[in-house]
Formats: structure tokens, C-alpha cells, sequence
């Protein structure tokens, strides 16, 4: 893997965990950290591994975007970092891996921004989340676009204008995290779920994946438009005429790559 300055990014077996490694500045979203995320998922995107991990150093998991560089810029400037945090967020979605995002401690704005961007999401119970511009000066404009996919009008209403913290528990019913655990055994259940979550045919994965990002928003007729296309056309991959053959034959898939 490449080299990073805000990172570290490790693979253990199909697995590559990517580790915002910024912690003095609490994981703060400088240019440069965003530029290098983009990079990394990018790059493991296109490697065979099967799932990321985004995890984080430090006492937090992301304070969101770094005032400092946010500060030195015009108009033009901040739009131009608003623009590579999205390209950041839509890359997360469309890599073909299974995205997990490891959450410790607060992850807030831009921070929590990226927690509803991933795929999955487990949460230690010291987590808390927030779109803390509702009660400062600038506010939680482009984090509120996906937290609102992941929990409703009402609840991110109360996020976005009271800027409040919610704790990790509340996350959960609300739907932003997948699960709480203790922090203690929140390696373990984020390796647990990834398991589960890449098991079978990669590239029927990372087919349906891309299908249910493309759908998800849309109309329902609309997105049964969509996904009888792409579940006709999926039927003819070389994964699932195995699965449907070892369904068949009762015996174990062996899967293609």
C-alpha cells in the first residue's frame, strides 16, 4: 500500500484496514487527510481485497473538517474542499468492497459524515455523534446529506439544528450504526461482521452493492426498473451459476473470483 502522512493503512488477509492517524488534531479533515483517504480507498479499491475497516488513533474517531484549513479559504476554496469530501464519500460507496467504519469516541460533522457514508458501521459504547454546526456558525450543510438517508427527517432535524451530541446507544435505534458493543470488543464484532458481510461471490458483491447504492433513493418503480436489469443480467455471472449449481447439487459453492 501506498505511503500516507495521516494514515496508516494495513491488510490482514482479505481485509485492509485503513486508520486515520491524526490524532492530535482529532482526526481533523485538512485537504491533505481528505486527499489522502481518497487515495487509499482508491487504491485498495482496486486490489482484490474483500473489505475495509476505517478505523481512527487518538482519543476520537473524526472532528469533522479542519477549521484551520477551512478558515484560510475564499468561497471558492471551501467549495472546492466541500467537492473532494464528496468525492471522498461517493468513493467509499462505489469502491466494490465491504466498507466498515470502527467508531470510538466522537465522530462529529464531516466526522459523522463519514460514518453514514460507509456500508456498515459498529460502534464502541464510548461513541457519540453530532452535527454540531445547528448551534455554531456554520452550518452541518453537506454531512446532513447522507445521516438523513441513514435516519429519517425528523431525527436529523434534531441533529442538524440542535447540534447536540446522541450517544452511541441512540445512534443505533436510530440507525446510523449497524451495533453498540462494549469497547473493549469492538475489534472483535467489526471482524465478525465483516465475515458475514463478504461472504460469496465477490463479484456478485460488489454488483449488488453498486445496485443498491443506484436504487436506494429513488422511486419504487423506478428502482424495480434498476434492479431487474442488474438481477437479469447478474444471473449470468460466473458466481452465481455456481451458487445455483451447489444449491442444486448439495454440496459447497467454490467460488470464482
Amino acid at each position: 500500500m501506498g505511503d500516507y502522512q495521516y494514515l496508516i493503512v494495513s491488510r490482514d488477509a482479505d481485509t485492509v484496514t485503513i486508520t486515520m492517524n491524526r490524532g492530535a488534531r482529532r482526526n481533523a479533515l485538512s485537504a491533505d487527510h481528505l486527499s489522502e483517504l481518497l487515495a487509499a480507498f482508491t487504491e485498495v479499491g482496486e486490489s482484490d481485497a474483500t473489505g475495509i475497516v476505517l478505523a481512527a488513533d487518538g482519543p476520537v474517531f473524526s472532528a469533522g473538517h479542519d477549521f484551520a484549513d477551512v478558515a484560510a479559504r475564499d468561497m471558492a476554496g471551501v467549495r472546492d474542499l466541500l467537492e473532494l469530501c464528496t468525492q471522498l464519500m461517493r468513493t467509499i460507496q462505489n469502491v466494490p468492497q465491504v466498507v466498515v467504519a470502527r467508531v470510538h469516541g466522537l465522530a462529529t460533522a464531516a466526522g459523522c459524515q463519514l460514518v453514514a457514508s460507509c456500508d456498515l458501521a459498529i460502534a464502541a459504547e464510548s461513541a457519540g455523534f453530532a452535527l454540531p454546526g445547528g448551534k455554531g456558525g456554520w452550518f452541518c450543510h453537506t454531512p446532513a446529506v447522507p445521516v438523513t438517508r441513514a435516519i429519517g427527517r425528523k431525527r436529523l432535524m434534531e441533529m442538524a439544528l440542535t447540534g447536540d451530541v446522541i450517544d452511541a446507544a441512540t445512534a443505533e435505534q436510530w440507525g446510523l450504526v449497524n451495533r453498540v458493543v462494549p469497547d473493549t470488543d469492538l475489534d472483535d464484532a467489526v471482524a465478525k461482521l465483516l465475515a458475514r458481510a463478504t461472504r460469496g461471490s465477490r463479484a456478485s458483491k460488489a454488483l449488488g452493492k453498486r445496485t443498491l447504492y443506484a436504487q436506494l433513493d429513488r422511486p419504487e418503480a423506478e428502482a424495480y426498473d434498476i434492479a431487474i436489469a442488474v438481477m437479469a443480467e447478474a444471473s449470468q455471472l460466473a458466481g452465481a451459476k455456481e451458487g445455483m449449481a451447489a444449491f442444486l447439487d448439495k454440496r459447497k459453492p467454490d467460488w470464482p473470483d
